[in-house]
C-alpha cells in the first residue's frame, strides 16, 4: 500500500505566542513530527499545506509575519511540495487535487490544524473526490470554541470533530498505529 502524508497549516500562529494559538498545539506537532519522520524513512511522498491570509485585516497567517511560517519540527525539506491555500479547504483554488490524483496513493493520511476547520474542511473534500482517507488524530489540534454564551474547551471541540469524520469520512488512527502500519508494510 501506499501512503501520501497531507500536513495541514502547522504553522506558527497557532502556538503560544502567535495570534491564534490552539489547546496543546505542541503535543500535537510532537506527534506530527514523528508521522512526518516515519514517512520520510518509508520514502512515501509528503505534501505540506500552509494557510497565507493575504488581506489588510488578517487575524493571523498574515504574509510576511513568522506566524506564517511553519512549525520547525514539521518544516519542509527541499523534496517535498508545498501548497498554499487560502480557503479552510485545501482543495480550493489550489492544484491539490492534481498532484494527489498523480500520486497515485492509495491512503491520503491528513494531519494538522485545525481540526474543527482546515483538516475538517479537507478531510470531507478529499473524501467527497472519492480519497481513502486517514486521520492522524493526535497529530491534530483545535481551539476552545465560544457559542450560545458557552465556551467549548479545544479538547472536545477535537473529539467531537474526530467522532464525526470517522468512519463516514476517514478512517481516525494515532500516530503509533499509522507509523506501525508503514513499517509494516
Amino acid at each position: 500500500m501506499t501512503r501520501l502524508l497531507l500536513l495541514i497549516d502547522i504553522q506558527r500562529d497557532y502556538f503560544p505566542g502567535g495570534r491564534h494559538p490552539l489547546v496543546d498545539p505542541d503535543s500535537a506537532a510532537d506527534a506530527a513530527a514523528r508521522l512526518l519522520a516515519g514517512f520520510r524513512t518509508s520514502g512515501e511522498r509528503v505534501v505540506h499545506v500552509q494557510h497565507v491570509w493575504d488581506a489588510p485585516d488578517a487575524a493571523f497567517f498574515a504574509p510576511a509575519t513568522p506566524g506564517v511560517e511553519f512549525d520547525p519540527r514539521v518544516a519542509p525539506d527541499g523534496e517535498e511540495h508545498v501548497i498554499v491555500k487560502h480557503q479552510p479547504n485545501a482543495f480550493l483554488g489550489t492544484g491539490l487535487e492534481s498532484l494527489l490524483r498523480a500520486a497515485d496513493a492509495d491512503e491520503i493520511v491528513v494531519a494538522g490544524m485545525m481540526s474543527s476547520m482546515c483538516v475538517d474542511a479537507t478531510v470531507r473534500a478529499a473524501s467527497d473526490f472519492g480519497f481513502n482517507v486517514a486521520v492522524a488524530q493526535d497529530a491534530c489540534a483545535a481551539p476552545d470554541l465560544a457559542y450560545d454564551g458557552r465556551t467549548v474547551p479545544g479538547a472536545q471541540v477535537h473529539l467531537a470533530f474526530m467522532a464525526a469524520l470517522d468512519g463516514t469520512y476517514a478512517r481516525v488512527a494515532d500516530v503509533d498505529a499509522l507509523v506501525g502500519e508503514l513499517v509494516a508494510g
